[in-house]
């Protein structure tokens, strides 16, 4: 992280003055989680990113692919509400089956160029984080069978949504790597 540890400043977004307090300890947050997701796929090759090796579906490559969409989808609710998100009980068994992809690294794809796309949408998060007007400001969370019907979420709640997610996913991916070569990312 750029941030300065002498004042627990936040990271510097691109000229603008550092954050501070809350939104720094957001991105403190989401900086951590992200390193964790990221450092397991160290040194590995794109065929090694493929790799399952656990009897679950997941992959690094697809783990990286994955948090990154989700962190984009939820960054995109943020600014403009559930209309930037799927309308997950009207999803045909086609749409289900597409969305499993986002598991995959697929042969097209590289582990250097999900790894890009992760770092932009890392960067436009904190981007977000830093200049958002109200943490507060929320919407109707959009319509999935593991929603309330009626719930609402902040951008605070959104972000913390992400951090979750991310640590989640860090924790798989560190089993994964171990599963693969025996790396691990502590101890």
């Amino acid at each position: 992280m750029s941030g300065d540890e002498s004042t627990g400043r936040g990271p510097d977004l691109g000229g603008r003055p550092a954050v501070s307090g809350e939104r720094a300890d957001l991105l403190e947050a989401l900086a951590k989680q992200r390193h964790f997701l990221r450092f397991p796929a160290r040194d590995l090759t794109d065929e090694q990113a493929r790799q399952r090796t656990t009897a679950g579906e997941l992959c690094l490559g697809g783990l990286i692919k994955h948090v990154t969409e989700v962190e984009r989808g939820w960054g995109g609710f943020i600014l403009h509400g559930p209309s930037a998100m799927p309308d997950f009980t009207a999803m045909t068994e086609a749409d289900w089956a597409r969305r499993q992809d986002g598991f995959r690294l697929l042969p097209e794809e590289t582990l250097a160029g999900v790894l890009a796309d992760y770092a932009d949408v890392a960067r436009r998060t904190d981007e977000l984080v830093a200049t958002l007007p109200d943490l507060d400001a929320g919407w109707p969370l959009p319509k999935a069978p593991w929603f309330d019907s009626d719930a609402r979420w902040s951008a605070r709640r959104v972000l913390l949504h992400i951090v979750a997610e991310t640590a989640q996913h860090a924790g798989h991916a560190d089993i994964i790597r171990e599963s693969l070569d025996g790396a691990k990312s502590m101890g």
